[in-house]
């Protein structure tokens, strides 16, 4: 499904190539969305896209990558096509990750912050179940020593 979306919106999207200018345009995008810079801690990223018209983006990496948030204890697998439309504060239709809750993987397919001040996040999923989580939590160990 989403090298489809990704076909559908490549049309007047900057993409990028090249593991350290993907990782850095990564960061630039959730920084741009005000989402925490830690939200997506993708490994070998080989292209980065975004369609500013549409809101879409699509990150690309060489392998699936498991990453462990520990200040929540919540494990998060992302696929190595991960798509998602994005505004202020959100992350729509997202394809791609996946939260182990106890013994299942469960799809994330929205992330918001309703209130930049509350210093909460949820995560929501495709079946309208959510959880909310400190926004701390998804932030990069660097940002967390600059405050």
């Amino acid at each position: 499904m989403g090298t489809q979306l990704i076909a559908n919106h490549r049309e007047g999207a900057e993409i990028y190539h090249g593991e350290s200018l993907c990782k850095q345009k990564s960061l630039d995008l959730l920084s741009e969305i005000e989402l925490p810079k830690g939200l997506l801690p993708l490994n070998d990223l080989i292209e980065v896209g975004y369609n500013r018209t549409t809101g879409f983006v699509w990150l690309k990496q060489k392998n699936r990558t498991d990453h462990r948030f520990r200040a929540i204890g919540r494990n998060v697998s992302y696929d190595n096509e991960v798509t998602a439309f994005v505004e202020n504060h959100r992350m729509r239709r997202l394809t791609g990750v996946k939260s182990k809750e106890i013994l299942i993987w469960i799809s994330i397919s929205e992330i918001y912050v309703n209130d930049p001040n509350s210093g909460k996040i949820t995560f929501g999923t495709p079946a309208g179940l959510s959880r909310t989580f400190p926004i701390s939590a998804f932030e990069l160990e660097e940002s967390k020593d600059k405050k």
